[in-house]
């Protein structure tokens, strides 16, 4: 009874503080129109309107009154549930034996073993037991992942490797006096010594946003000026496909230029692999129902619909032979992944076998979005 009359009473106190403001709010509004009404500012052929005025401002403030008392009340009731609960445990009294009987099970269990949990049987500890139970399922899951990145990672760094030493050995032994080994051997090994710093780096990157090394660096940054950078270059360094550009409006934002022009890159890196000579390649900055958004289009070979589901995992390659010998890694949607979930953003993925696909960044703008991970 006592805790609860206390929530009341700090209900009583908000409430009082909205009224008194709602009050201040009240009286400067009619400041301000009084002034406006005596230097002739403000014309009112309303008949009563000062009378219907103060009336409508009275009904708002015993509203106020009648209303935000409660309402104060309801937003006061997770708090009050969380001081009761903590009371309660203060006041519970477990069984030493039991909280033995939980430490002996923990420390039985394996956190890595498939299928673990803890089990004592104790209906006081059930509670506990399913806490550390869903703990050891994510600590697993964790540890699974991280297994198939440094599986996955030794696999991709293998291929390489295995290559240049395959290089060095025949030019070793008879490719020092034949010109054509030796050139074929020198760009082979300069191709595969720049794929794999290429999966390097990349791996660094990705390294280092798990444990939260990267940082972003906000500030206002125009997508049809970034799009159109991009475009340029892209035509530039792939001049045998059709380039297009629909980014005409300024579309702003707030996000790290930086690595949102490295999404955008990726996007179109990607287009490319999947993509013949002559292709169209569409880029496009806009706002998608209000969101500002930039895509990147093409008509290439498309994303099988089982695939879709598992293009941004970390070396998924939906066409494993050709991404490798145009030197993919299976890292890009990764990273651009990063990239855009530390910006509060997510995708839009379109695609068809044989028609092509578009895959649209789209990025809501709220603060919270981009706190956690601004420099």
């Amino acid at each position: 009874m006592k805790d609860e009359k206390k929530a009341t009473s700090i209900a009583k106190r908000i409430n009082r503080y909205w009224l008194w403001r709602l009050i201040l709010l009240l009286a400067l509004i009619d400041g301000i129109l009084s002034a406006m009404f005596v230097n002739g500012w403000l014309s009112i052929s309303f008949p009563y309107f000062w009378e219907a005025l103060a009336g409508s401002e009275a009904l708002l403030v015993l509203l106020q009154y009648r209303v935000g008392k409660e309402k104060a009340r309801r937003l006061l009731e997770p708090l009050e549930r969380i001081a009761l609960t903590t009371q309660e445990l203060s006041r519970t009294r477990f069984d030493a034996e039991k909280l033995h009987h939980l430490e002996d099970a923990i420390g039985t269990v394996s956190p890595t073993a498939p299928g673990a949990r803890v089990l004592t049987g104790e209906k006081e500890l059930q509670g506990l037991e399913s806490a550390i139970n869903d703990l050891l399922s994510r600590m697993r899951e964790s540890y699974k992942e991280q297994s198939r990145f440094v599986s996955d990672a030794s696999h991709e760094l293998r291929t390489p490797i295995a290559v240049i030493q395959g290089y060095a050995d025949m030019l070793s032994r008879w490719g020092k006096d034949d010109e054509k080994v030796l050139e074929e051997g020198i760009t082979a090994i300069q191709q595969e010594s720049g794929h794999m710093k290429k999966l390097i780096e990349q791996l660094l990157f990705l390294a280092r946003g798990d444990s939260g090394r990267n940082k972003l660096v906000i500030e206002d940054l125009d997508l049809s000026q970034m799009l159109r950078e991009v475009y340029e270059e892209s035509m530039m360094i792939h001049p045998n496909r059709q380039w297009r550009l629909d980014a005409e409006e300024p579309v702003m934002v707030k996000g790290d230029a930086t690595m949102l022009k490295q999404t955008a890159r990726i996007l179109v890196d990607n287009a490319v692999k999947y993509t013949a000579d002559g292709d169209k390649i569409s880029l496009r900055a806009r706002f998608k129902e209000g969101i500002p958004c930039f895509e990147v289009q093409d008509n290439g070979i498309g994303i099988k619909q089982e695939d879709l589901a598992h293009i941004f995992d970390r070396f998924f390659r939906s066409d494993p032979a050709r991404t490798r010998a145009s030197g993919g890694t299976g890292l890009g949607l990764s990273i651009a992944k990063w990239i855009v979930e530390r910006h509060g953003g997510y995708f839009d993925v379109f695609s068809r076998q044989e028609i092509g696909t578009r895959i649209g960044v789209l990025l809501p703008q709220t603060e919270a979005q981009l706190t956690d991970e601004v420099q």
